[in-house]
């Protein structure tokens, strides 16, 4: 009796069909499992890798954002400043009209009503006021889960974790293994 060695890609040398048709699922689930875990171990190894850029990366978005808002709030502002200095143009008498209540002085003329507000009411009215989107920008847009693997002891038992992974893919589902037949 001679051992003869039968590599995995040959089922024409099959004894029985039985034997090769197992042989050929028992590849399918070898290279389903190797792909799972070189994928997970890939994925991993990534992350640990690539944690700084990607923080970098959203808090660079965020900063965007919140520059955009605040270049909208600029526009607007810009717009009503034009707006006001082509009604002073057009109407002279507007300065007069509007002073009182853009300095906070009372107004001179006979006519004119000035109501009481107590400071309970300035303060919300102020607040309701000088509330701009920029503070509901305020809550973080980072993924929480790239906040814990950018810590260092985390970081690296990622990276350990992906390399433990691919090692295990490579050794425990290699395709190169042979089978044994006596005859």
């Amino acid at each position: 009796m001679k051992n003869w060695v039968l590599p995995l890609n040959m089922p024409a040398l099959c004894s029985s069909n039985l034997r090769c048709g197992a042989m050929k699922k028992q590849k399918v689930i070898r290279a389903i499992l190797f792909v799972i875990f070189f994928g997970f171990g890939a994925a991993a190894l990534t992350g640990a890798i690539l944690c700084d850029d990607l923080l970098t990366y959203y808090q660079n978005k965020q900063f965007l954002k919140t520059s955009q808002v605040t270049t909208g709030k600029l526009e607007s502002l810009n717009t009503d400043y034009d707006v006001l200095l082509e009604q002073l143009q057009q109407d002279p008498n507007l300065a007069e009209r509007i002073a009182p209540a853009a300095l906070g002085t009372e107004s001179e003329s006979a006519d004119t009503i000035n109501p009481a507000a107590h400071v309970e009411q300035l303060v919300a009215a102020g607040k309701a006021l000088t509330k701009s989107p920029s503070q509901d920008l305020s809550v973080s847009e980072i993924p929480e889960w790239l906040t814990r693997c950018s810590e260092p002891r985390r970081r690296v038992a990622l990276f350990l974790a992906g390399a433990f992974l691919i090692i295990i893919s490579f050794v425990w589902f290699d395709s190169a293994k042979q089978l044994r037949v006596e005859k």
